[in-house]
């Protein structure tokens, strides 16, 4: 059990500073494709949690799995709204005659 821990904790931290490093490569022209390729991940971790949770007995991983759910949903949406937000910017401007 603690080798398994320990092995995923490993994992984890090499993930996190891979992670950094390639994020803070991208220019900031690419910052919009990338956030939406974020949130299609996070719709991702929305199917994973709706796995988890879908137990018929309530207990610690189905609460887990539950707020894993509403807080991947919450960035899938907030994301979107701030792509859409940022390819508005984008846009010519009518000219009103």
């Amino acid at each position: 059990m603690t080798e398994a821990l320990i092995s995923a904790l490993f994992i984890f931290v090499l993930a996190t500073f891979a992670g950094f490093e390639v994020i803070t490569k991208v220019p900031p022209t690419l910052h919009t494709p990338l956030m939406s390729g974020a949130n299609a991940i996070s719709g991702i971790a929305i199917l994973g949690a709706l796995i988890v949770a879908g137990d018929k007995d309530w207990n610690v991983t189905v609460i887990l799995g539950l707020i894993a759910v509403v807080f991947a949903t919450i960035n899938v949406v907030g994301g979107f709204l701030v792509t859409d937000r940022m390819l508005q910017m984008f846009k010519k401007k009518e000219v009103k005659a």
